[in-house]
């Protein structure tokens, strides 16, 4: 194969080891030709990067003009109109336009027609990715099992071998799942069946007591595998969502029930997203190449992994479609795998994979979308549907950290020119805004009208968007501890407008609107007790921390039909702007009590330096990461942003010095090195402050946030992992 020589590239420098990548893995699979890609390319990078240099800079001159408007006007004694009206005035907050729909077309039934969890996975970890992607369909009875939903204590409590007790408990709790949501007809329950069978194309219950029944609703009942007088799987569905009752009257569990009902296993995480950002711990080429093999291995289906559990290796592949007997006797086919999206990194950071002429790292968000586009083409051109990630034909990127309509309308045009590059139709790559930084809440539905032919899914993120909260407004006072800012005003109304916004664009039916569901792997009781849940507030998806979330999860979208749940919420009144523009600070007068204070900061520290630890020594950018009260928390580099902002905007205002944070930083991290006394990959802090490079990336965090870029940690978080890798060479 040829491939365009550097004297046809005289303005780019291609990492040697990436672009053998490239040559030789991805573009015989891609069916694109080399020499013209790379040419391509080039004029892309000149055309493209010094866009996003520009609205970088944008940024900071729009942060420049608030912060020097707060400097000179108190926010506590200026009203609401006039502190609006100024940021109009600077093109901060734009005026809306007309009403309009979304027009994009194409879309896979897993983001506009269906309602479900959603997973967030960092595809360079290929175990998770693959565990991810396989969460399509999971066992309920698994999830229950191994969950606090079943209680933990007396006789169910779990053990080292099985709990019959505990095992009665979780069939008892499907039984009431089937019952709740898969009605008998007649009043007879599920609990009270000996046997499930198929006659004459329905679906029929044998009770105990020798009497034949149905489901209340007979066309609940989809498809069957195995004999109909002794089926082996029974597929129903219910608010779009499909459900398989597997049957193995001489399986162990199946031993245990009347009907022989071995597991119940439901559809769950209707879409992944592989995540290159926030959950990714990848600062060089090298780490990008683990990042980009893996996608391509999701996009061929042919990644795999092997790990040791229980003693044993096991090898972890994706699962491929079935095949069932639909009720009518034909051909049924049942898809296996989340659908994938793929989220790039945002605009900020550069990367030394490429270089320009004049010898300049390009724009990382720019690679990613050259790179990940590339190689969705394979999964277009795949002849093996049994493995195809979208079945309409399109590429589904989700765009983080973007302000407003500008960055918006950039982000799209390097989605056409991409397109043009490697010859897709027009809108082939859709677009997945991330409401997660200010300028983009208060211009949302802006946002989606220059994306109205791409968008196919808008969602919120509270810690990033908290964070940028504090960036913006750092000089206007102190901001309320953490956990205040939850249930302050502008919080509800930026939650309700990505919601009504959505809507009133049309999302419901053509598009997805997500929020961040539950944190909290290990507690899923409180997951499934929470009583407002996105799919109460309208959401037709959530993110949840594990494959097990999205197999318990998925029973609030049985308990609630989303898109009714959607077409009530289009009529109520629409999110106050005013709210949303207010500023969750400490009242004006109001002290916090030195401990108030020592408790926050501890909280913060924590929560910065558990997280820190394992991204800068380790590399990993998302994990089970213990709080201060030693909850486990599933964490990415969002908590970053939130917690170092916070404790910059403190030492900004005097509620703090930065020799009390030091203080409790070093006292932190001897409670982050006990916490992780059991992992031999650990390196304790404690041992040199001074000299630990962990500690200080972290201790960076809180004390230079005020210069970071829009609050991001990225910056010195890149810096300190490069010197982390550097040093153990």
């Amino acid at each position: 194969m040829t491939t365009a020589s550097k004297d046809m590239l005289p303005n780019l420098t291609i990492n040697e080891a990436f672009r053998h990548f490239i040559d030789s893995e991805v573009m015989p699979l891609a069916e694109i030709d080399p020499d013209k890609f790379w040419l391509d390319v080039q004029q892309l990078i000149e055309d493209f990067a010094p866009r996003n240099r520009d609205l970088l800079k944008k940024r900071q001159e729009l942060q420049q003009k608030i912060d020097q408007w707060h400097q000179n006007n108190d926010y506590y004694s200026t009203s609401p109109e006039q502190y609006e009206q100024f940021l109009r005035e600077i093109g901060y907050l734009l005026e809306e336009g007309d009403d309009f729909t979304i027009e994009t077309e194409n879309v896979d039934a897993e983001i506009a027609s269906m309602a479900g969890p959603q997973l967030v996975v960092p595809v360079k970890n290929a175990r998770f990715a693959l565990n991810a992607t396989n969460a399509r369909w999971g066992s309920l009875y698994d999830a229950l099992y191994g969950s606090d939903i079943i209680p933990r204590t007396g006789k169910l409590k779990p053990g080292q071998t099985y709990n019959q007790l505990r095992g009665k408990e979780v069939i008892r709790y499907g039984r009431n799942f089937l019952d709740k949501h898969f009605p008998l007809d007649d009043g007879a329950s599920h609990h009270d069946v000996d046997l499930y069978q198929i006659y004459y194309q329905q679906f029929t219950a044998v009770l105990k007591a020798g009497t034949y029944v149905g489901l209340k609703d007979s066309k609940q009942f989809v498809a069957f595998n195995g004999s109909k007088n002794a089926p082996n799987e029974i597929l129903l569905k219910h608010n779009g969502l499909q459900i398989n009752i597997r049957i193995q009257s001489n399986s162990s569990i199946g031993a245990l029930d009347d009907a022989g009902v071995e597991d119940i296993r439901v559809e769950a995480a209707l879409t992944t997203i592989m995540d290159c950002e926030d959950s990714v711990a990848a600062v060089d080429t090298k780490d990008k190449l683990e990042v980009y093999r893996n996608w391509l291995g999701l996009m061929t289906g042919n990644l795999s992994t092997n790990f040791i559990k229980d003693g044993k290796t096991v090898t972890r592949t994706l699962q491929r479609d079935r095949i069932f007997t639909s009720r009518d006797g034909d051909p049924y086919y049942v898809r296996r795998r989340s659908l994938m999206f793929i989220r790039n990194v945002g605009h900020l950071m550069d990367i030394d994979t490429i270089k320009d002429g004049k010898g300049n790292n390009i724009p990382e968000g720019i690679l990613d979308g050259i790179i990940t586009s590339l190689i969705s083409t394979i999964d277009l051109q795949n002849k093996d549907k049994r493995i195809a990630n979208s079945e309409t034909g399109s590429i589904y990127i989700v765009k983080p950290k973007m302000h407003g309509p500008e960055e918006v309308a950039f982000t799209c045009d390097l989605f056409s020119r991409i397109e043009e590059i490697l010859g897709l139709d027009e809108n082939t790559i859709k677009i997945g805004i991330l409401d997660e930084e200010r300028r983009t809440t208060i211009n949302l539905k802006e946002c989606i009208r220059i994306a109205k032919k791409r968008c196919v899914f808008i969602n919120t993120g509270f810690l990033d968007r908290t964070g940028d909260e504090i960036h913006t407004s750092m000089h206007a006072g102190a901001f309320l501890p953490k956990e205040q800012l939850k249930d302050e005003p502008w919080r509800k109304a930026y939650e309700n407008n990505n919601v009504d916004t959505g809507l009133a664009c049309g999302f419901s039916g053509k598009g997805q609107i997500g929020k961040v569901m539950w944190p909290k792997p290990d507690e899923m009781k409180g997951m499934m007790d929470s009583e407002q849940g996105p799919h109460l507030a309208g959401a037709n998806t959530a993110w949840v921390p594990s494959p097990t979330a999205a197999m318990l999860h998925v029973i609030h979208y049985h308990q609630v039909d989303v898109f009714a749940q959607q077409k009530k919420l289009l009529n109520r009144e629409r999110a106050n702007l005013s709210d949303m523009l207010t500023l969750p600070l400490i009242p004006k007068g109001e002290t916090l009590s030195d401990d108030v204070i020592e408790k926050e900061l501890e909280n913060n520290a924590h929560s910065i330096l558990g997280y820190v630890v394992r991204w800068i020594d380790q590399g990993i950018g998302c994990s089970n990461v213990p709080d201060i009260n030693d909850v486990i928390l599933m964490e990415d580099r969002s908590t970053l942003r939130i917690s170092s902002q916070h404790i910059a905007n403190w030492l900004h205002h005097g509620i703090c010095t930065k020799k009390q944070v030091r203080k409790v930083f070093e006292k932190v991290a001897k409670m982050v090195d006990e916490q992780n006394s059991g992992d031999e990959h650990y390196q304790p802090m404690a041992i040199s402050f001074e000299d630990n490079i962990a500690f200080n990336a972290a201790l960076d965090l809180a004390l230079k946030g005020m210069e970071q870029p829009s609050g991001y940690t990225e910056p010195l978080l890149y810096q300190y992992r490069q010197q982390a890798k550097s040093s153990k060479k």
